[in-house]
C-alpha cells in the first residue's frame, strides 16, 4: 500500500523575521483598525446663530473640514442642508434651542441623522431667502467653520431703513450748516413759525405775491458767497467688528464689539438731536459686516461722513489713550499705526467672508481709488474730533495718525477711525463700560463733527435722498 504523500506547507514568511518586519505588520494592523474611525472623526465643537435684518448667520464650528449640500423646498419655504461625515452629538442638537423667536428669517430648525455619516438640518423659514453656504479655515481662536448665511431675496433699501429708524431734528432756527434746495418735507418749519435761513427779508413769508414767484426761481437758484446752504447731512457710523468677530477683549471680559456698538448708538441719538443730521449705522445689532460692505453701505446712502468706532488693544496692558486715524496711501505714520491697521484689516478673516460670492465691485472700492481731496477732508475732520476727545481722555498721540485701513477707503467720503480707548488697559476698560464715559465720548465726537461742518459746509448734492 503506497504511503500517503506528505504535503509540506510553505512558510508564510520566507525571509528571516526582523524588527522592521514586525513594526510594518503592526502599523498595517493599526491602520486597518482606525481607518473606519477616521471617517467618523468630525466633531461639532460649537454652534452659533447671529440673527439680523441684514441676514441671519448660522455657524457650525468643527474640528475638520465638512462637506455640505443644500436645496430649497417650497410651500412652505424650507432650507435643507445635508452634512457628510458627521454623526449627531449633543452640541449639534443644541442648535434647535439657539433659534430665537425674533429671527427675521428662521422660524425653527430640525436636526436628525438622515443616513449613516450624514446629518440633515431642515430650516423652516419665515420668508423666501437666498442662502450662501461656505467653509472658513481656522482663524483667530476659531477652528474650522461651516457657515450658512440666509439673505433676504429683495435687497433692503438702506435709505428707507435709515428714515424709518431715524429720529432726527430739522429745526432751521439752529442750522449747523448752510440752506437748501431740499423740499419742505425735508425741512419742516418749527412751531415758532420762524422763516428758513434762505429767506432774504423777514417780510417775505407774509407777503402773498412773493411765494408765487419763488418756487419757479428755486430750481436754478445758486447760493451766493457767504449764503448758507442748509440740507440734510447723512453720517455713517460704523461700530467695528460684530458677530463672529468679537474684536479686542479686556481683562474683565469686555468685548470691543459690544462697547463700540453701545457708543455708536449713543452717538446716533445725540447726532439726530442736531438740526438736519441723520445717521446710518452699518450695524445696529450683534452681527458681522464685511469691511467692503461697510464702505458700500455708506456710499449707498450718499453719506457726508464715515466714522468708524473701535476700542484699541495692545500686548502690554499699560498702553492707554484715545486716537484718531485717517487713510494713508503712502504708508503708515508710525509702526503702531501700521500694526493696528493690519490687525483691523484682518476682521474679515475672523468675522468670515464668503470669498466666492464676494462682490467684485466691493473689492474695487477697496483699491487705490481714494483721492487726495478725500484724505485732506478726513484730516480736517480727524483734527476737529481729536481736539474734543482730548478734553475727556488722555490722547495716545497728540496728532491724527494715518495708515492703510481698508474700512476708510471710500473714495468720495471723508472718513475717520476713532480708537475710543485701550480696552486692554484695565483702567480704560472700566471707562469704556461706564455709561458716563460713553456719553462723554459721544458728546465729544458730536462737537468735533459740528466744528468740522462749521468750517467745511457740505456741498449741495445733485439729487436728494
Amino acid at each position: 500500500m503506497p504511503s500517503p504523500s506528505q504535503i509540506r506547507p510553505e512558510p508564510l514568511i520566507s525571509s528571516p523575521i526582523t524588527r522592521r518586519t514586525v513594526l510594518k505588520a503592526g502599523g498595517t494592523l493599526l491602520l486597518s483598525v482606525f481607518a473606519p474611525m477616521s471617517a467618523m472623526a468630525a466633531q461639532i465643537l460649537a454652534v452659533r446663530v447671529w440673527p439680523a435684518e441684514d441676514y441671519t448667520r448660522v455657524t457650525l464650528e468643527n474640528d475638520s473640514i465638512l462637506k455640505a449640500t443644500h436645496f430649497i423646498v417650497k410651500d412652505p419655504e424650507r432650507l435643507v442642508v445635508d452634512i457628510e461625515g458627521l454623526e449627531l452629538n449633543p452640541t449639534l442638537k443644541g442648535l434647535v434651542a439657539k433659534i430665537q423667536s425674533n429671527d427675521p428669517y428662521i422660524k425653527q430648525v430640525r436636526v436628525g441623522q438622515n443616513r449613516p455619516n450624514v446629518v440633515r438640518l431642515v430650516f423652516d423659514l419665515k420668508e423666501e431667502v437666498t442662502p450662501q453656504l461656505f467653509t472658513l479655515p481656522p482663524a483667530g481662536s476659531y477652528n474650522h467653520r461651516l457657515i450658512f448665511d440666509l439673505y433676504p431675496v429683495r435687497e433692503p433699501d438702506l435709505i428707507a431703513q435709515m428714515i424709518e429708524k431715524g429720529d432726527w431734528s430739522s429745526d432751521p432756527a439752529k442750522p449747523p450748516m448752510a440752506d437748501t434746495h431740499t423740499p419742505p418735507p425735508a425741512l419742516p418749519l418749527p412751531e415758532s413759525g420762524k422763516p428758513p435761513v434762505a429767506t432774504v427779508t423777514p417780510a417775505t413769508p407774509i407777503v402773498p405775491p412773493v411765494p408765487d414767484v419763488r418756487p419757479e426761481q428755486r430750481p436754478e437758484a445758486r447760493p451766493q458767497p457767504g449764503q448758507k446752504v442748509m440740507r440734510m447731512i447723512t453720517i455713517a457710523l460704523d461700530p467695528g467688528h460684530g458677530g463672529e468677530d468679537p474684536g479686542a477683549m479686556g481683562s474683565r471680559g469686555s468685548r470691543e464689539k459690544d462697547v463700540v456698538l453701545a457708543i455708536a448708538k449713543r452717538l446716533k441719538t445725540k447726532l439726530e438731536l442736531q438740526p438736519n443730521m441723520r445717521v446710518m449705522l452699518t450695524r445696529d445689532a450683534d452681527f458681522f459686516v464685511p469691511l467692503g460692505m461697510r464702505v458700500e453701505k455708506a456710499r449707498k446712502v450718499q453719506a457726508d461722513l464715515f466714522v468708524s468706532i473701535h476700542a484699541d488693544a495692545f500686548i502690554q496692558p499699560t498702553a492707554r489713550g484715545s486716537s484718531v486715524f485717517v487713510l494713508s496711501e503712502k504708508g503708515a505714520t508710525s509702526t503702531a499705526a501700521r500694526w493696528l491697521a493690519n490687525k483691523e484689516n484682518q476682521a474679515d478673516l475672523i468675522g468670515g467672508v464668503n470669498v466666492k460670492n464676494h462682490d467684485k465691485q466691493l473689492a474695487s472700492v477697496l483699491l487705490d481709488l481714494s483721492t487726495t481731496a478725500q484724505i485732506n477732508d478726513s484730516m480736517k475732520l480727524g483734527k476737529a474730533v481729536l481736539r474734543e476727545i482730548g478734553g475727556i481722555n488722555r490722547l495716545h498721540k497728540g496728532s491724527v495718525e494715518q495708515a492703510g485701513f481698508a474700512v476708510l477707503k471710500a473714495p468720495d467720503i471723508p472718513s475717520i477711525l476713532i480708537e475710543t480707548a485701550f480696552i486692554s488697559n484695565p483702567e480704560e476698560e472700566a471707562k469704556l463700560t461706564d455709561n458716563g464715559y460713553q456719553d462723554q465720548m459721544a458728546d465729544a465726537i458730536v462737537t468735533g463733527i459740528k466744528n468740522y461742518f462749521a468750517k467745511n459746509p457740505p456741498l449741495a448734492k445733485s439729487r436728494l435722498t
